[in-house]
C-alpha cells in the first residue's frame, strides 16, 4: 500500500513494508546516539545489510542526538544507511529529537547529492512515541526543508510498519500538504 504527494519536484510516498527492502539512496535508521543497533528499523537494517554497518557506525559514534552519520548499506539495496540518533541510551526520545533527526537526514541527503530517501517513523517503536505526533512533526518538517531548501531529493519515502501508523500518516498527510 501506498500514497503519495508531490512537493515541487519531490514526492513524498507513504509505504507500508519493510525499509529494509528500500532500493534507493538511502534508508535513515533511527539511531541512539551510540550508534549500537539493537532491536526495531536498527535490527531490521541489520539483519538484512548485515553486521559491518553497525561496526562501521560504531567507529563514528558517540554523535549529538538530534545529528546524523552516514556508512555504507552493507547488503542492502540501498547503497547508504543514515543514522539519525533519535534518543539516547536511554531509549526516550522527545519531539524536538525527532525534528532534529529528520532535519538532519534530508541535510545529509542534500549533501551527498542524494536523489533517493527512505525514513521510518521515528520513535514510534522502542521510543514509544505517538504516532499521531511523530506523523505532525516528520511531515511539518519535510515540508518546511523542501520549501526552504534546494534539494536534488526526487522521494522521499517514510516507511510505516503496520496499517494504523500508515493510516495516521496518511491523515496527517492530509492535513499538513
Amino acid at each position: 500500500m501506498t500514497r503519495e504527494c508531490r512537493v515541487g519536484t519531490t514526492i513524498i510516498r507513504l509505504c507500508l513494508g519493510d525499509i529494509a527492502e528500500y532500493d534507493g539512496d538511502a534508508v535513515a535508521n533511527a539511531a541512539n546516539d551510540r550508534l549500537w543497533m539493537g532491536s526495531g528499523v536498527a535490527g531490521a537494517l541489520k539483519r538484512k545489510g548485515g553486521d559491518e554497518i553497525e561496526i562501521e557506525a560504531m567507529r563514528l559514534g558517540p554523535i549529538p542526538r538530534g545529528s546524523a552519520v552516514c556508512t555504507g548499506g552493507g547488503r542492502l539495496k540501498a547503497k547508504f544507511v543514515i543514522h539519525a540518533a533519535v534518543m539516547g541510551q536511554d531509549l526516550v526520545t522527545s519531539g524536538e529529537l525527532i525534528r532534529q533527526a529528520t532535519e538532519s537526514v534530508l541535510t545529509l541527503c542534500d549533501d551527498r547529492n542524494m536523489r533517493r530517501v527512505a525514513l521510518p517513523a521515528f520513535g514510534t517503536g522502542v521510543g514509544g512515541f505517538s504516532p499521531e505526533e511523530c506523523a505532525r512533526i516528520m511531515l511539518s518538517q519535510i515540508f518546511f526543508h523542501l520549501g526552504e531548501e534546494e534539494t536534488d531529493l526526487e522521494e522521499i519515502a517514510l516507511f510505516l510498519y503496520d496499517e494504523t501508523t500508515f493510516n495516521v500518516f496518511e491523515r496527517i498527510l492530509c492535513e499538513v500538504k
